[in-house]
């Protein structure tokens, strides 16, 4: 077995945003200073952002009689929360959003409610978004819907557009 219990075939065809969900998770469970054992111990939940992963648009070219299962499960935005919540052993409910440019935002927040309503002792809260195409960029910059300065001026008078952006975090 490889890292986090995942084959090297199945990490081959996995989105490298899940991969990157597994390594921050695990993260900042450790730098918050919980252990397994006290996560097994507690009733801890997973919410997970993530915006449609363009991964799986660059290997779903083949036909599909020749893509494995792992096509399916590595590339499945449902999938990565419990993916996630398997892989550290935490027993909460988890469950994925996609809300656009607010998805980190709207992740926290849930995990928080979660926590403050009692729906669960602890949250691990997660949001990742990679941009590996071009054509999403294309697309909307020509409707002229980002920045031209590159620079985001949110609930500014300034402002003229969006900026596009990838990354990674987890709380």
């Amino acid at each position: 077995n490889g890292r986090f219990g995942v084959s090297p075939a199945e990490a081959s065809w996995m989105d490298p945003q899940q991969r990157l969900l597994l390594e921050n998770g695990y993260a900042a469970l450790h730098d918050a200073g919980r252990d397994r054992a006290s996560v097994l111990a507690h009733d801890v939940a997973v919410v997970v952002g993530s915006l449609s992963g363009e991964f799986a648009s660059m290997i779903m070219q083949g036909p599909a009689s020749g893509l494995p299962v792992y096509a399916v499960s590595g590339n499945s935005n449902s999938v990565s929360s419990g993916r996630l919540s398997f892989v550290l052993g935490l027993q909460g409910a988890c469950y994925n959003t996609d809300t656009a440019c607010s998805t980190a935002l709207v992740a926290t927040h849930a995990a928080l409610q979660m926590v403050r309503n009692v729906e669960c002792e602890d949250a691990l809260a997660l949001a990742v978004n990679l941009m590996l195409l071009p054509l999403g960029h294309a697309v909307i910059a020509s409707a002229g819907m980002t920045s031209v300065d590159g620079r985001c001026k949110f609930l500014d008078s300034r402002a003229n557009g969006y900026v596009r952006s990838e990354g990674v975090g987890a709380a």
